[in-house]
């Protein structure tokens, strides 16, 4: 199995650490390497030494009106990760914050018109991702966990439609045969969002009075995100 390595982009240690550990499980494979961008730039010899890259999810908005310094580089930084699977070097799949800075970087726009919170939510795939190795064979539906303010207004030029619903229509696309990008999240459990739950309780993906109700329901959820990522580390080879 290729070297995948795992880009955290969450400034919360104890969220990344958990992020880590969901995508590890999910991914099925034995090792996954771990990049804080929060902490530490991406260096030619990390892109160099994997042969896929999973991103996961962040506080961070791209279409936050201000911007430090750091969330700057951090989003030059996946662009650059972005284009090494558009080169066909390297397989990638961006979750939530993720595919907006590959929209944005694809020429797409960006919308807050299409928000999810904090729940299991079902999707459909499309009849383009019938022969995609990823989301074929999770067709005609599935159910993963979102928490997100802003999407992609339409598929970005050169990308193909994977899954949508009504809520967010765009879901996932894919660009070539080795960029992936998602709106929602594929790898945690139900115990595991619920654990996010905990660092973004006040961060507006839910009323925090509301807790113990919105914990209750995504404990309760069936999700079948990890399908997906364990066919991605196939094509990751």
């Amino acid at each position: 199995m290729a070297s995948i390595l795992y880009i955290c982009v969450r400034p919360e240690r104890g969220a990344a650490d958990a992020e880590h550990a969901s995508f590890l499980r999910g991914l099925g494979i034995a090792e996954l390497d771990q990049l804080d961008l929060v902490s530490e730039p991406l260096t030619p010899a990390a892109l160099d030494r994997h042969s896929g890259f999973v991103i996961g999810g962040s506080p961070f908005n791209v279409t936050d009106a201000v911007k430090t310094p750091l969330q700057e580089r951090v989003e030059a930084d996946l662009e650059r990760v972005a284009a090494r699977a558009l080169d066909g070097t390297a397989a990638a799949l961006f979750t939530c914050y993720g595919i907006g800075v590959v929209t944005r970087m694809l020429g797409g726009t960006l919308t807050l018109d299409h928000p999810e919170s904090t729940r299991a939510t079902e999707i459909q795939t499309t009849d383009a991702a019938a022969s995609d190795p990823v989301f074929g064979p999770s067709a005609p539906v599935l159910r993963v966990f979102t928490a997100h303010k802003e999407s992609a207004a339409d598929v970005p030029p050169t990308a193909t439609l994977l899954a949508t619903n009504a809520d967010c229509p765009v879901q996932a696309y894919r660009v070539g045969d080795r960029l992936y990008a998602a709106q929602f999240h594929p790898e945690p459990t139900p115990q595991d969002f619920a654990d996010r739950m905990t660092f973004y309780r006040n961060n507006g993906y839910f009323d925090a009075a509301q807790f113990a109700a919105v914990e209750a329901d995504v404990l309760a959820a069936t999700v079948s995100g990890s399908d997906l990522l364990r066919r991605f580390a196939g094509v990751v080879g």
